[in-house]
């Protein structure tokens, strides 16, 4: 089977990097497509994928729409060459739209619920895996499964946190560390969001670095003073980071559940807020969800001091991480499964959802 797999954004690739090296090792051959946007080319030279990249991304509305036309060309001409069996993303309007040129299925996995982006992919889509947990119906052709994204990367059947990585960060035995987790808005669904200010970044180091050290990962440049604080790893090692951190407090959904998944502590600030990080507050106490106003941005700052001052955070949040992995499934081996036989694999599903709990 020839699976081709079209990356939107970094994190995509820790979504599908195990099912496409379990698949690999069956004899299945995987190609990933991408543009070079943020550590994405890192990462696929990393954990060696082989890959076409399609170059920049294009910026503003007038730049997307460009890139539509521009990227759809180039998938076109590499499928029409890789001649996959199956597309699978991550929200990807090329691999959708394309897949349906070459009349091949497109599969793919749902947790943004931007309506604007899911309108042009979804009638191109033969399938829509999303999170069984509240959020816009994606019509006929939704799978819910029950788990988060992260849970195919950082579920403990895949992922042992490195804890070298203190060593590397030179943080001292039994001190408190914390990540502050900076956006660049510039993805189509943070269109509209400006995100913490300057000033409240400022104040939360200072603030919390009275209690803990502080590291911050950024996709856009800092002011001055908070330059020195940029966390300095290879972005591989980012998960063994959280792991182990006191604290998580940023404007990273992403970020927020993976700390979920690992058990330490988060603080998500965002006017809307995703659908899964409100599942993983409401129903397992792992994240604290805040607007982007002023004064959510001073709440959660207040917030984040009172983790940081207390004690046994960490024990009660892999409480609470137990109880969550309880409930959901082995996300990576359900896909491969889902995949290898599709589409028979979607009958089932329709059928019997209770199938996927042969997958915990």
């Amino acid at each position: 089977m020839k699976i081709l797999i079209d990356i939107g954004h970094p994190a995509h690739i820790h979504y599908f990097k195990n099912l496409a090296k379990f698949l690999i090792s069956k004899g299945n051959e995987i190609l990933f497509t991408t543009r070079d946007k943020e550590i994405t080319l890192q990462l696929l030279e990393h954990y060696n994928f082989t890959y076409i990249n399609f170059g920049k991304p294009f910026k503003g509305t007038v730049g997307k729409i460009k890139g539509l036309g521009i990227f759809n060309c180039k998938l076109f001409s590499t499928a029409r060459k890789f001649k996959p069996d199956i597309f699978l993303s991550a929200g990807s309007i090329y691999a959708a739209q394309i897949a349906w040129l070459f009349r091949k299925p497109h599969i793919t996995i749902e947790d943004t619920y931007n309506m604007e982006q899911v309108r042009l992919y979804l009638p191109f889509t033969k399938a829509v895996l999303t999170g069984d947990y509240e959020h816009p119906s994606m019509g006929k052709n939704e799978i819910k499964y029950s788990g988060y994204q992260e849970l195919a990367y950082l579920h403990p059947n895949y992922f042992t946190p490195d804890k070298s990585i203190i060593n590397e960060l030179d943080v001292k035995h039994n001190e408190k560390y914390v990540i502050l987790r900076f956006v660049s808005w510039e993805a189509t669904h943070d269109k509209g969001h400006k995100g913490i200010t300057t000033e409240n970044k400022i104040k939360a180091v200072r603030e919390f670095e009275k209690y803990a050290r502080v590291f911050i990962s950024s996709e856009n440049s800092l002011p001055k003073e908070l330059e020195k604080y940029r966390i300095q790893i290879p972005p591989y090692k980012m998960h063994n980071t959280l792991a182990f951190a006191y604290l998580l407090l940023g404007e990273s959904s992403t970020m927020a559940s993976e700390c979920s998944i690992l058990g330490t502590p988060s603080i998500y600030l965002d006017d809307k807020s995703r659908y899964y990080t409100f599942n993983e507050e409401k129903k397992y106490g792992l994240v604290f969800n805040y607007s982007e106003s002023l004064k959510d941005q001073e709440r959660a700052i207040q917030k984040g001091i009172e983790i940081l001052k207390a004690e046994g955070v960490k024990e009660e949040w892999q409480r609470r991480r137990q109880k969550m992995l309880a409930d959901k499934i082995d996300v990576t081996a359900f896909l491969v499964w889902f995949l290898e036989n599709y589409p028979e694999s979607f009958r089932i599903m329709k059928e019997e959802p209770e199938y996927q709990y042969n997958f915990k």
